[in-house]
């Protein structure tokens, strides 16, 4: 499968009052043409700061300290910034995780979309209004011609997370990061916004990176599987390979603690321990060493990415058996 974007050894730094936080280290995957690949972890994992700094859009504090991600040929780290507005919207686009917070509150929705579409899309002041309307109704918004009328504040937190779908999209981006896109938003409305991100992504061959602390999301949505802790990829598989046969101990704790239609709440497993510090000058080179009931001496060399059967890659020297 053709590589939409490949993400090699990247590493951001922030630089706060307490400290340099250490928030990426040597990240790397790769995500294909059509294909879905979820990025799961708990809160404070770097899942988040890798989307910011693909697309450009890290805070003043933050510094990407080495590494690529190559859009197709080109390397977006490396991209001038006035070159890489150009892209965002056009060649990827970013669903974010409060929809409210990302539109425009003074600005009617149907606007902000008719914005993107002659930016991006190749539209003109004569068509981008009816471009935008029809961009609703593709995203399954009633009334669309009323609706495109509106603002934020009087849509509700689903036909607002709809509206950034729509904006995102409008463009047919070869890449859509989705960053926590059911965040807020009941069930059933949950189920409709990932089945139209599914479906743009069937019709276009856009590629996805779902971003979610919901491992049953990812499950059920996504092809493949990269965990991340602490701001380290600690394993990546094809989902069914990786919720089967999970190789890092951080991976199977995260199964453990996700409930099931057949398990019960007592047999949840919690993770131990909490993220460490990463202002720490002596982190260890596996930053989930100190949470470990695996842990070895060798933990605290520099641990690899290595590939344990064909596509299931783990950083951990005493990983789980595979075969288990």
């Amino acid at each position: 499968m053709t590589a939409v974007l490949r993400v090699e050894d990247l590493s951001v730094a922030f630089h706060t009052r307490g400290g340099v936080v250490r928030a990426l280290d040597r990240v790397g995957f790769s995500v294909g043409a059509g294909q879905t690949m979820a990025l799961v972890g708990e809160s404070g994992s770097g899942k988040s700061v890798t989307a910011y700094a693909i697309m450009g859009l890290l805070e003043a504090a933050g510094q990407i300290t080495g590494g690529r991600a190559l859009l197709g040929e080109t390397d977006l780290i490396a991209t001038a910034p006035g070159d890489l507005a150009r892209i965002r919207g056009r060649r990827i686009a970013m669903i974010f995780q409060n929809p409210r917070a990302a539109l425009n509150p003074i600005r009617a929705v149907g606007r902000q979309i008719a914005d993107v579409l002659r930016r991006h899309g190749g539209a003109t002041r004569f068509n981008a209004w009816d471009r935008a309307i029809e961009a609703l109704r593709a995203v399954g918004i009633p009334d669309p011609a009323r609706r495109a009328r509106a603002y934020p504040f009087e849509l509700s937190g689903g036909m607002c997370q709809r509206v950034m779908i729509a904006i995102a999209v409008a463009a047919r981006p070869e890449l859509l990061i989705a960053d926590e896109p059911t965040t807020g938003l009941d069930v059933t409305t949950q189920a409709v916004v990932m089945d139209l991100i599914q479906a743009m992504a069937a019709e276009t061959g856009m590629a996805t990176i779902l971003i979610t602390h919901d491992l049953a999301l990812a499950a059920e949505r996504a092809g493949r599987i990269a965990v991340m802790h602490a701001g380290h990829l600690v394993e990546e598989a094809n989902t069914q390979t990786l919720l089967a046969r999970p190789s890092h101990p951080y991976t199977a704790r995260l199964i453990a603690a996700t409930p099931t239609a057949a398990g019960s709440l007592d047999s949840l497993m919690s993770v131990p321990g909490g993220l460490p510090d990463l202002r720490r000058a002596d982190i260890p080179h596996c930053r989930y060493a100190a949470r470990c009931e695996r842990r070895l001496d060798a933990c605290g060399q520099v641990v690899t990415m290595r590939e344990r059967e064909p596509h299931h890659r783990v950083a951990c020297w005493n990983p789980l058996d595979a075969a288990a």
